[in-house]
């Protein structure tokens, strides 16, 4: 295969998906500038096999080689104790949708609706890694359970009981954090 022909396969078959990849390296690693790292490798690797991509979604291939070069990278690059997050975008995304409100919501609802982003965020990434990856491939990027068994390498099977947990694991977590803020309310009332 010519280098020209490789280039045109990645172009069509990676770059409209590097917003996705780099979503997910996010989740995965916690932190942005990591994420990036672990992109740039994912990428690398892509290039390096383009020409074997032949059928199925270029999108699930091209976030399984992420997902890899993800956990490659954790492997190396952090203790298997350690679960970090700094992903401030994601806060400040938040913020900017919460203070980009319509004239009739009040600041008390805007403040409440960024607390509860940040809330959820900080829930989502204390999850465990596997059940937040499975979460966040359904959720947020939006995966059918085949892409995830696909990206992921395992059943479909496992895909929906992992998520199922994921769901659970978040509502409790959401809902240990929640009583001060119905206790304030009810307070009030």
């Amino acid at each position: 295969m010519t280098d020209e022909r490789k280039r045109q396969l990645f172009a069509v078959k990676v770059l409209p998906h590097l917003d996705d990849a780099l979503s997910l390296a996010r989740w995965l690693t916690g932190n942005p500038s990591d994420a990036e790292d672990v992109v740039q490798d994912a990428c690398m690797r892509a290039y390096g096999a383009v020409e074997t991509h032949r059928d199925g979604s270029s999108r699930a291939w091209l976030l399984a080689i992420v997902r890899n070069a993800a956990f490659t990278w954790l492997a190396k690059n952090r203790s298997k104790d350690l679960i970090m997050t700094d992903d401030i975008e994601v806060f400040e995304q938040a913020a900017r949708d919460c203070t980009e409100t319509p004239a009739e919501t009040s600041p008390e609802a805007a403040l409440i609706a960024k607390t509860d982003a940040a809330r959820l965020h900080q829930a989502i990434a204390a999850l465990p890694l596997p059940f937040r990856e499975v979460l966040v491939l359904r959720e947020i990027e939006d995966f059918s359970y085949a892409e995830i068994a696909s990206v992921m390498s395992v059943p479909t099977g496992t895909v929906m009981s992992r998520l199922a947990r994921a769901r659970r694991m978040l509502l409790e977590a959401i809902g240990e954090a929640a009583p001060s803020a119905v206790a304030h309310k009810e307070g009030s009332a």
